[in-house]
C-alpha cells in the first residue's frame, strides 16, 4: 500500500510542478496519466500493484466526472450559451440520437456474436463525449466562445440522456424490461432520470447558495472550510439525485450551471479547490485506467474492436455532428472541429462497468471495445488538442482580418 501511494503522491507531485510547461505541449493530461500507469503497472515496470475492483473504478470515476461536470457547467459564460444555444440544442437532439443509431448499424456490421440489444447497448455506451478529456479544448480561449461553450454544455448533459437510454438497451437484453413495453419504460426512465436529476440539481444548489450567503454575511466560513462547500456540494447533487433515481450527471451539470448564475463575479474563487480536485481525481482515475484496465486488457483486443473503435471516434462522431449544425452559421473547419472533439472517457468507463455487471453474454467483447476506444481517445485527442487550436485560431484570425 504504501509503495503505491508513494509512487502516485510523488507523480501528481510532478505533474503539478510541471503541468503549466506541458499543456503547451501535444504530450499533456490523460495521455501523460494513461501513459504513466501503463509504465509503472503491471504490463510495464510492475511497480504499482493495486488491487481495485470494478466498483471502485466505477466510484472514482463517477465522482471525478460529478466534479468536473459541476465545475465546468458553473465557468459557462451563461450570456454567450443563450445566444447559441442552438448549437449544443442540435448536437443533443438531432446529432446524438444519429450517433447512437450509426454506432448500431457499424456494430451490426462488424459483430456477428453480438445480439441487437447488445449492439445498441455498445453504441450508446460511446455516443456520450467526456467533459475530462475535452478540458484542453473547453478552457482554452483561442478557441472561439461559442464552440467552447457548445461543447461544454454537450458533454455535460449527453452522458445524463445516456444513462436511461442504456438501461432500457440493458433491460431489454436481460428480459427484465417487464410487461408495460420498451416504449413506456424508455418513456418512464428518460423522465425519471433527467427530471429527478434537474429537480436535485436546482434544489440543492438553491439551498446552498443561500445557505453560504447567510453564513458569510455572519463571517461563519473560516479560510481553511471555504474549499470544500463546492466540492461537496458537486457530490452531494450527484449522490443524492442517483440515491432516488435521477441522473447524478444531470444533477451536477444542473447544480453547476445555477451555481454560476447565482454566484456569479465570486465564483471563480469559490471553484478553484473544485477544479483542483477533479484534475487531481482525474489523475489518479487515469493512472489506475492504464495500469489495471489496459494492462489487462491488451491481449483481448481483436480487429474489431480496433476497426469500431476508430470508426466510432471519427466517422460515427464527425457525421452525425456534421449533419446536425448544417445550416448553422459555421465553417466546415468549425464543424470538424467540433465533430472531432468529442472524447470518450470517464461516462463511458462508467458505462463499461454497470454492462459487466450484468454478466451479458457479449460483456467481454463490448468492453474490450469501449477501453480501445477511449485508450486511441486519450492518444489522438491528447496529442492533436493544441495543434488543431492552434489552426483554428489562426483561421478564424485570417476570417476576421
Amino acid at each position: 500500500m504504501y509503495e503505491n501511494l508513494a509512487i502516485l503522491a510523488l507523480f501528481i507531485f510532478l505533474y503539478s510542478v510541471l503541468s503549466g510547461g506541458l499543456e503547451k505541449t501535444p504530450i499533456n493530461g490523460a495521455v501523460v496519466f494513461t501513459a504513466f500507469g501503463v509504465i509503472v503497472g503491471p504490463l510495464g515496470l510492475g511497480w504499482l500493484q493495486l488491487d481495485l475492483g470494478a466498483e471502485m473504478l466505477r466510484t472514482l470515476a463517477e465522482l471525478t466526472l460529478a466534479i468536473l461536470l459541476f465545475s465546468d457547467a458553473a465557468n459557462a459564460n451563461m450570456n454567450v450559451l443563450k445566444q447559441n444555444i442552438r448549437f449544443p440544442k442540435r448536437l443533443l437532439l438531432v446529432g446524438l440520437p444519429i450517433t447512437i443509431a450509426l454506432g448500431f448499424g457499424v456494430g451490426l456490421f462488424l459483430f456477428d456474436s453480438l445480439t441487437v440489444f447488445e449492439i445498441a447497448i455498445l453504441a450508446t455506451m460511446l455516443a456520450p463525449t467526456d467533459a475530462a478529456l475535452g478540458k484542453a479544448v473547453v478552457t482554452n480561449k483561442s478557441v472561439p466562445e461559442n464552440i467552447r461553450e457548445s461543447l461544454n454544455f454537450e458533454s455535460g448533459l449527453n452522458d445524463g440522456i445516456c444513462v436511461p437510454i442504456l438501461f432500457v438497451f440493458l433491460a431489454l437484453a436481460t428480459n427484465t424490461g417487464g410487461e408495460e413495453g420498451a416504449h413506456i419504460l424508455a418513456l418512464t426512465l428518460v423522465a425519471e432520470e433527467i427530471g429527478i436529476g434537474a429537480v436535485v440539481g436546482i434544489a440543492l444548489t438553491l439551498s446552498a447558495v443561500w445557505l453560504l450567503k447567510q453564513c458569510k454575511q455572519r463571517d461563519w466560513i473560516t479560510e481553511t472550510w471555504r474549499q470544500l462547500p463546492v466540492i461537496v456540494l458537486a457530490v452531494s447533487c450527484f449522490a443524492i439525485a442517483q440515491v432516488i433515481g435521477g441522473s447524478g450527471f444531470i444533477a451536477a451539470f444542473v447544480g453547476g450551471l445555477l451555481f454560476g448564475i447565482l454566484a456569479k463575479d465570486h465564483k471563480h474563487h469559490l471553484l478553484l479547490a473544485a477544479e483542483g480536485t477533479g484534475d487531481t481525481l482525474a489523475l489518479i482515475t487515469w493512472v489506475i485506467f492504464g495500469a489495471i484496465v489496459v494492462g489487462h486488457s491488451i491481449d483481448s483486443v481483436s480487429w474489431q474492436i480496433v476497426v469500431y473503435a476508430v470508426l466510432s471516434l471519427t466517422v460515427i462522431r464527425m457525421l452525425p455532428v456534421f449533419f446536425a449544425l448544417a445550416g448553422l452559421n459555421l465553417r466546415t473547419d468549425e464543424k470538424l472541429f467540433m465533430g472531432w472533439f468529442g472524447p470518450r472517457g470517464l461516462a463511458s468507463i462508467v458505462f463499461a462497468v454497470i454492462v459487466l455487471n450484468e454478466n451479458l453474454p457479449g460483456g467481454d467483447i463490448i468492453s474490450m471495445t469501449v477501453v480501445a476506444t477511449v485508450v486511441l481517445s486519450i492518444i489522438f485527442h491528447g496529442i492533436s488538442a493544441n495543434f488543431l487550436v492552434d489552426k483554428l485560431a489562426k483561421k478564424v484570425q485570417q476570417s476576421n482580418s
